[in-house]
Parts: structure tokens; sequence; C-alpha cells
């Protein structure tokens, strides 16, 4: 098809484009790298104009193999960049394991020469672990937030789908990447541009560091009933320290038969039956995602006694948490 006719007007700042740098670590995730290197080619087709440039690095400098399976032919090794390029870490599965030492020491030094960084999905965790966001607001894919705000206290974790704090960016992963670039194209080049990307990805719905990533709880359930998804807020919120279904039904205007009597109509189970299960969800993801003891993992989800944790646990998932952590250590690669 001839763009010629569609192409938007745009000055370049001094002619010279934007260089990105992505670093793929082991098992990232292609749809969030994707997403984002294809909004900078779109911006250089849609303007006719060389505006960004790129070039795909990582460990080794072979090949970086995703988590569906395929792999990319990297451009290079772990080496320096520029002060005025944007380094992109994609991170996705066994994201702990991918930031191994040469990574984290590699993003820190180029983070001291003024480079900006940023992490897509689960790559915040990458940024955080090198200490590159101590003080600042981030974002990570939610099914990881639970960990990350146990490991790294020093950040401000949001629920954004990304978040821009000065010199470091972070994604939640997924079609966030998009997001991310469409802010990033529209502060560099201008709305106008954003817009044109957007139109060529069939991309109607733009999102801002304000929209939340999660679907809202009436929506994940399957249920609008106001009474119920907020208490269902309220569980989620009060994970450490779980309130009494009196309390929750008292919050809400409601008796405690009452409470009980909406759970079972719309979810099949009791108000503290769906409880434990958001508790024993919290407590899985720390377990395979984190270092942290099964004792600890016990009180930071709501268990008095690890004795009481292992009997729940071991109830809803047919093994202990022992065993559970024991079948992820044997997974792991040494």
């Amino acid at each position: 098809m001839d763009t010629s006719r569609h192409q938007v007007q745009v000055e370049v700042a001094g002619g010279k484009p934007r260089r990105f740098v992505f670093v793929l670590l082991d098992q990232f995730t292609m749809l969030s790298f994707a997403c984002a290197l294809e909004c900078l080619r779109i911006a250089n087709r849609v303007t006719g104009r060389t505006l960004y440039t790129w070039t795909l690095m990582g460990d080794g400098g072979e090949d970086a193999t995703s988590s569906s399976g395929v792999s990319y032919k990297l451009d290079s090794d772990l080496g320096e960049v520029g002060r005025e390029d944007t380094v992109i870490v994609c991170g996705g599965i066994e994201v702990a394991q991918a930031s191994n030492k040469r990574v984290l020491n590699w993003l820190r030094r180029e983070a001291r020469r003024g480079a900006t960084v940023g992490g897509l999905c689960t790559a915040g965790y990458t940024l955080a672990k090198a200490g590159l966001l101590d003080g600042k607001r981030a974002t990570i894919h939610w099914e990881n937030r639970d960990s990350f705000a146990e490991e790294f206290d020093e950040v401000t974790l949001t629920s954004s789908v990304f978040v821009i704090d000065g010199n470091r960016y972070t994604t939640a992963g997924g079609t966030s990447s998009i997001d991310l670039m469409l802010r990033i194209v529209a502060n560099d080049h201008g709305a106008d541009v954003a817009n044109a990307v957007a139109d060529q990805l069939i991309y109607s719905s733009i999102r801002t560091d304000q929209d939340v990533q999660r679907l809202s709880v009436p929506t994940r359930i399957g249920v609008r009933h106001p009474k119920l998804s907020q208490v269902i807020h309220m569980m989620e919120a009060n994970i450490e320290e779980p309130i009494s279904p009196a309390v929750l039904a008292r919050d809400v205007d409601l008796s405690t038969r009452q409470l009980e009597r909406l759970f079972r109509r719309y979810l099949n189970r009791s108000p503290k039956r769906y409880y434990m299960e958001l508790r024993l969800q919290k407590a899985r993801n720390l377990l395979m995602q984190t270092d942290m003891s099964v004792i600890n993992v016990a009180l930071a989800c709501g268990f008095a006694s690890p004795s009481h944790f292992s009997k729940c646990y071991r109830a809803h998932y047919d093994t202990t948490p022992y065993r559970e952590r024991g079948a992820k250590a044997a997974r792991d690669p040494v």
C-alpha cells in the first residue's frame, strides 16, 4: 500500500534518531517486546523519517529465547551504550533467574553513565534488583505484585499500566508496552504522530499512566453487585491481617447472614472460603517467586502458625508449602 499520502509531517531535533537498546532476558515475553518494537517501526513508517533505531542485546550476545520458545538472534553482547540511548529490558517468566549478576552489574554501570532504563513486563524486578528503582514509582505485572512488594519495600509500587518516573520506565506487561511507547512518541514528536501509530495498530483506546492494569472486580468475577465487589476489594487489600466476615458485612451495611447468602448466590462459596482462597493464592505466588521462608510466607498471608498454613495449603493445592518450594527448586536451572 502506498502510505505517502498518509505520512505525518514531523521535525526531528538535530536530525538524529533516538536509539533503543532492547535487552532480551531468557524466557522474555514476546508480546511485550513486539508491541514496543512495532511502535517504533510504525512511527518511522508513518512519518517517512528515521525517528528511531534499535539494537538487540543480551547476556552472551548469541540469541535469546522467549517464553513461547521462539528465539531471536542478538546483535551483540551486553556492551557500552551511549548516554542518549534508551535501554529497555524485556522480562518474562523466571525473571529472578534471568536477572543474573552480569546483567545487574551491566545495568548499574549504564545507569551511572546516564542512560534512560526501562523494564517491560516482569523486568521491573530486574531494575529493582539492580537498585535502579529505589525511591521511585514503578509497576509490574499483577501476578508478580505480591513478591515484588515483599522484596522491594523501597520502591513505591503502583497498579498502573505503565509508570514513567524521571529516566526510569516500567510497564505491567502485555499490551501495556504500546501505551508506554505511544507516550514516548508523543513526548518526542507530538500527539499527531502517536495517534497515527495507534491508528496503524488498530489501537483505539490509548491508556495513560493513570489507568490500572487489572480488570475491575465486577468484570473479573462476572458479577455486578456493588456490595459484593466492595467486600472483595477489602479482602484483596487486607491479606496479611484478614478482616472477619462480621466486620466486612458491617462495613457494607449488611448482616453476616446476608453477606453469606450473597457469596453463596454469586460465587458458590462462603465469604470465609473465598477469603482463604485469596490468601492461599498469594502464598503460592510468594513461594514460587521469592526466597522467603515458609514461616514468613505464612505470616504475610495472615496465618498465625506454619502448621495451620500447611494444613490449609495442602487441602487446597494437594501438596504442602515445603514440597511446593522443593518442586520449584528442582525445576530451576543451577
